[in-house]
C-alpha cells in the first residue's frame, strides 16, 4: 500500500462516516464500530508483519 493512503485514509474515512451519521442517524453504532476495528487494525498492521 502506498504511504499516501494512510495520510488521507482517516481524513477521507471520517469526513463520509460524519455525512452517512447525519443522514442515517441509526447507523451511528456500526459506523462507530467499523471505524474502531478499521484503524485499530491499520495501526497493528506494521507490527504482524514485523518478524519476530
Amino acid at each position: 500500500m502506498n504511504i499516501d493512503f494512510f495520510m488521507i485514509g482517516p481524513p477521507l474515512i471520517s469526513l463520509l462516516c460524519g455525512i452517512a451519521i447525519l443522514i442515517w442517524p441509526k447507523l451511528l453504532n456500526y459506523i462507530i464500530a467499523f471505524y474502531l476495528i478499521l484503524f485499530g487494525l491499520t495501526g497493528l498492521f506494521p507490527f504482524i508483519l514485523m518478524p519476530v
